[in-house]
């Protein structure tokens, strides 16, 4: 009983942004973004989405990116796909394609994704070993307490300074 539960505090932990000691400065720093679509009411216009987020909330990036690139050359209304399919990128050890896909987002002026950009940027830049870009987008975000990731910058810049320059 006790082990179950101290596997599941830890595993809350991780999914929360807690501490992960464990494997690269890449797989310490990325979180997925947690899922807002699922839940949502099927439709004709979302039906390919929500597929691919099923894959997504499952861990199975592979299929949820091949599902939210479709989903997204199928319609022009709902961008907020690019935010899954950098994680998904990310997820699958391609930061390059990750932080096109923020590109993609970025473009797209009505949404408001500007913390999440700044921040998956860092990420993608940390897990293509760009350590010095990395570093000056977390001390930019860092320094903006109101950034949503600002904790996590400062946790990065602290994984940073022990990380070879």
């Amino acid at each position: 009983m006790w082990k179950g539960l101290f596997i599941t505090v830890g595993l809350a932990l991780v999914g929360c942004g807690g501490p992960r000691e464990e494997g690269t400065l890449c797989q310490q720093t990325f979180t997925p973004y947690p899922d807002l679509v699922t839940g949502r009411a099927r439709t004709s216009a979302n039906g390919l989405y929500l597929d691919a987020m099923a894959h997504y909330a499952t861990g199975n990036y592979a299929a949820a990116r091949d599902g939210l690139q479709t989903f997204l050359n199928s319609q022009i209304e709902d961008r907020t796909a690019y935010i899954y399919l950098a994680c998904s990128y990310l997820a699958l050890g391609e930061p390059y394609e990750a932080e096109l896909q923020l590109d993609h987002l970025k473009r797209n002026s009505t949404l408001q994704y500007n913390d999440q950009i700044s921040w998956y940027r860092v990420v993608c830049w940390v897990c293509s070993d760009q350590l010095d870009r990395a570093r000056e987008g977390a001390q930019r975000i860092a320094s903006s307490k109101a950034h949503t990731y600002a904790n996590e910058a400062a946790a990065l810049l602290k994984a940073l300074e022990v990380s070879p320059k």
